[in-house]
């Protein structure tokens, strides 16, 4: 039992002598958002007085038990409620680039204390589904494509944000990839895909002692996920045990009272229309039992009591809001992932240098898409902004390339070229409705592909006509092709949406004042047809058992850049590569060396692949890794490890988890690319993997 399941199990007899004293009236109540249905409408069309979330969203609540409502604060990369006042972080897709999951927790500590500070006491941030297609608009609230990346990363998460008394609302549950058609698509898949592909990670942050978990509105094998009994009942409360609250996403995330309620849906969010009144006269009409409602009330008063007690019943009078600006630049500062850097022309010497920042995006602030996710934070850095910081004793001349022409001109007069592309908020995120009638969307997937647009394909024509060394900086949530122009260009990197200190992150990378370690979430394929094959605007869509890094290395395909791949401006060596079985775990080491001659950090990462299996299996999977920093000249041993168990296969035949013994190959190394790796065979004998 996790500790959070322990912590929260002390409070049960307590909330259910409450619920005993209710009302069947109050016990529905603690059921319902209180949003009007104006407002919740507002929330998914982006049609605001004020904006969306801009305070906490309230759902039940008794002040006669002295039960405190569920104050709802989104928002994966930060608070969302008010104005100028909480902290931007980097989206989830680039702290998924720092393979840090202390630096994870500590953002998730930093996030509660500024949604107690906002009156919330429940966070709706940690977004878990994995990106089936990197087409996905929302895949920059995602870690990235890998299960295991995922799971390390929202647990830190997790942690750190209960860690002072806020309730983490992992979501969306299940099977959410898929944007503009998420209300009404259908998603397929075999139980092996289910159980081993798309809902291990849900498993890890129940196991991680979450307290809530919202519902996706897509429908599953024919079910809204919202009014899945399978998805709840069976997996979620069942089979996994999870004791927490399960809400609905907002508005439509159910659409029928007696399903929703029978499946175990415990609160509707953000207002009441399919619950109250709908709900009360299912129980008096004795078409629902009453216990079905008691057993949601239990579960509402038990958590809410138990994080309120760990976090205490006041909301916090200040905040070192200078303390979080910073961890936002350290986040950014180690996930901005740095891909290319030929002849080491990064980092770029700026003394009485001249600079030439082209591209539009580079004076924008690149925080990422508008939807539910959005923080108003007092101030955003932009690329341009921190490219001038940085760039001290250098002239630097910005054009945002409306004539290519002109812009190669510019490059050709110039020391140094930075040019700033790739997407924003109004070319991918979630689907925001801007003109109903005429069915117009801001955000949404990227069905027009994933290459770079005109305008700064163009731009960078423009520019690679007249030089070979231009530093090409891309801002996005996702993965952009490259293949037509990355042996055009001297330098690329990544800079994801780096949140509101993101550009002086940005400039103080490229001018040495920090050492790039973001590693790839992600894989970039060079061919958009390597990737599993989707409608965006299907009725249904099945998923596959292959994605990413395992799709390529199926069908034999090398990516331009593998998962977990980055540079850095110094050098490591990795030696003395072991692995070994003990105990029903796997264990890999490895000594670590900073090679170069300044202090830098590698990410170590750990494969394990099952060669002789009776299934077909991906090659390899990530299973764990670490971030480790050294100065130069200085080594550190690490140590990874995975437990057997993880490692098992689902047969659909008897619905169970099957473990094999025999040879396994572990891979060690620092990408999931072939020349990056070690590999090691490790015998795992029957009889450490009995239960």
């Amino acid at each position: 039992m996790n500790q959070w399941k322990e912590y929260r199990r002390k409070f049960h007899d307590r909330a259910v002598r409450i619920v005993e004293r209710m009302t069947l009236d109050e016990k529905i109540r603690l059921m319902s958002g209180s949003a009007s249905w104006e407002e919740a409408q507002g929330a998914i069309r982006g049609q605001f007085v004020r904006h969306y979330n801009e305070t906490p969203n309230q759902a039940g609540g008794n002040g006669r038990l002295g039960v405190p409502a569920l104050s709802f604060v989104d928002g994966t990369r930060g608070v969302v409620c008010g104005r100028g006042i909480f902290t931007c972080f980097p989206v989830s897709l680039l702290r998924g680039a720092t393979f840090d999951r202390e630096l994870e927790r500590k953002i998730g500590i930093a996030v509660a204390e500024e949604v107690r500070y906002a009156g919330g006491n429940f966070f709706g941030g940690v977004c878990v589904n994995l990106p089936y297609h990197p087409g996905w608009g929302r895949m920059q609230e995602a870690y990235g494509e890998d299960g295991c990346l995922i799971s390390g990363m929202a647990s830190a998460l997790i942690g750190g944000v209960q860690s002072r008394g806020v309730i983490a609302c992992v979501k969306h549950y299940a099977f959410h990839s898929m944007e503009n058609v998420r209300h009404s698509v259908n998603i397929i898949c075999d139980k092996r895909t289910e159980r081993e592909v798309m809902l291990p990670h849900f498993q890890s942050c129940v196991e991680a002692g979450a307290g809530a978990v919202m519902c996706a509105y897509n429908f599953y094998q024919g079910d809204k996920c919202g009014q899945s009994s399978y998805l709840i009942r069976d997996i979620l409360k069942g089979e996994w045990g999870f004791d927490g609250i399960v809400i609905s996403d907002f508005t439509w995330g159910i659409t029928d009272t007696k399903k929703a309620a029978e499946a175990g849906m415990d609160v509707e969010m953000p207002n009441t229309f399919y619950y109250g009144d709908r709900l009360k006269a299912l129980v008096q009409n004795q078409e629902l039992p009453e216990r079905t409602v008691d057993e949601a009330a239990v579960r509402i008063v038990r958590t809410v009591l138990a994080h309120q007690a760990r976090g205490g019943r006041t909301k916090p009078a200040d905040q070192d809001f200078a303390k979080h600006r910073k961890l936002a630049f350290q986040c950014a500062a180690e996930g901005i992932t740095l891909l290319k850097n030929e002849r080491g022309l990064l980092p770029l010497k700026a003394k009485k240098k001249r600079i030439a920042v082209l591209g539009g995006l580079a004076s924008l602030e690149l925080t990422g898409d508008r939807g539910s996710s959005r923080v108003y934070p007092p101030y955003v850095v932009t690329p341009l902004q921190g490219i001038v910081r940085s760039a001290a004793g250098a002239e630097v001349t910005y054009y945002g390339g409306t004539d290519p022409a002109h812009a190669g001109w510019l490059a050709g007069r110039a020391d140094y070229v930075i040019l700033v592309l790739g997407n924003d908020y109004a070319s991918e995120g979630e689907c925001i409705e801007t003109d109903r009638k005429n069915r117009k969307h801001m955000g949404g997937d990227r069905e027009a592909g994933l290459a770079l647009g005109a305008g700064d394909q163009a731009l960078l024509d423009a520019v690679t006509a007249v030089r070979d060394d231009a530093v090409v900086v891309l801002s996005g949530g996702g993965m952009i092709l490259m293949e037509d122009w990355c042996e055009k260009v001297g330098a690329i990197l990544l800079l994801y949406y780096a949140g509101m200190e993101g550009g002086a992150a940005l400039g103080q990378i490229l001018f040495g004042r920090v050492n790039p370690s973001g590693k790839l979430p992600f894989t970039i394929v060079r061919d958009e047809n390597d990737l599993p094959k989707i409608d965006w605007q299907a009725s249904q869509q099945r998923y596959g058992y292959y994605h990413g890094y395992t799709l390529l290395e199926k069908n034999g395909r090398r990516p331009r850049y593998p998962f977990g791949y980055g540079l850095s401006y110094t050098s490591f060596r990795l030696s003395g590569h072991r692995a070994w079985h003990s105990g029903g775990v796997l264990y890999a080491s490895v000594t670590v060396k900073n090679t170069g001659a300044r202090s830098g950090a590698e990410v170590v990462q750990l494969y394990v692949g099952v060669p002789d299996s009776a299934v077909e299996r991906p090659r390899k999977l990530l299973k764990d890794f670490q971030k480790v920093r050294l100065k130069a000249g200085e080594e550190k041993d690490v140590t990874l490890s995975c437990p057997a168990a993880e490692l098992a296969y689902y047969e659909e035949k008897s619905g169970a988890f099957v473990r094999e013994y025999g040879e396994y190959a572990v891979y060690l190394g620092t990408s999931s690319a072939p020349e990056d790796l070690v590999v090691l065979r490790v015998m795992v004998p029957d009889c450490n993997l009995t239960e």
